[in-house]
């Protein structure tokens, strides 16, 4: 079987599965919300960033994120249904391939209407406060939103096809977020600029003074998710369904 119509069996799957139609769902519930909040917070900080402020639901969502990406292959490990789809294809990295693809064009493309969703429902909140935004700015980070909610989609993708669970991969990556990040970062100075979360949330920021630039930073979190997703590859070509 060719890769087009194992990767539209992918996106019928995406489609079909309510639990991961909601998690997408989730992404922009999650974004949009959590930016209408920060709408109404504070502006008068000498460090507010208009446009991180605007698009802080991007925290939550992630989480959203990653818990689409998991599922997406932990869903295939139930009652033996990867064994299944590895008879009609049996060429696994043609298979986790159309998967991954699937999971990034998918969070993708709801990532980048969450941040334009998520930017639009603050800017109304913070009014005056958002005025210097200018349109680069404001695209940017609806992209680099779009980019980074994608990116750490496909690092839980391939960290659950290596780990072979979902509830594994979330058990590590969500206290990673909400807690091991922060502490580290804390600790340990410009390192934690390298980072999967830190370095792509700089392009979420109007403005920035750490090691890495919006682009760079994306291009960091591009590298651990690449090689979540080549250690995912390794371990469905090498282990038993």
């Amino acid at each position: 079987m060719s890769f087009t119509p194992v990767l539209r069996s992918e996106w019928m799957k995406i489609r079909t599965l309510r639990s991961l139609c909601g998690a997408l769902l989730a992404v922009l519930a999650a974004g949009a919300a959590f930016s209408a909040l920060a709408g109404v917070s504070d502006t008068s900080d000498e460090d507010f960033d208009p446009l991180f402020m605007a698009l802080s639901g991007v925290a939550p969502g992630q989480i959203a994120a990653i818990t689409f990406g998991a599922m997406a292959v932990s869903s295939e490990l139930h009652g033996g249904g990867l064994r299944v789809w590895l008879t009609a294809v049996p060429y696994r990295g043609r298979w986790f391939a159309a998967k991954a693809t699937a999971v990034g064009v998918s969070a993708l493309v709801v990532g980048v209407v969450t941040g334009f969703v998520s930017l639009g429902v603050a800017k109304l909140g913070l009014g005056a406060a958002a005025s210097g935004l200018t349109w680069d700015e404001e695209l940017r980070g609806a992209v680099g939103c779009g980019i980074y909610l994608a990116l750490m989609a496909l690092l839980a993708t391939g960290l659950a096809a290596l780990l072979r669970s979902g509830v594994a991969t979330l058990s590590i990556l969500i206290p990673f977020l909400l807690i091991v990040s922060f502490v580290v970062g804390d600790m340990s100075g410009s390192a934690a600029d390298f980072l999967p979360d830190r370095a792509g949330q700089v392009v979420l920021q109007e403005t920035w003074d750490g090691t890495l630039g919006p682009w760079t930073g994306l291009a960091v979190t591009a590298m651990w998710a690449a090689a979540a997703l080549l250690a995912g590859a390794w371990s469905v070509r090498r282990r038993d369904a």
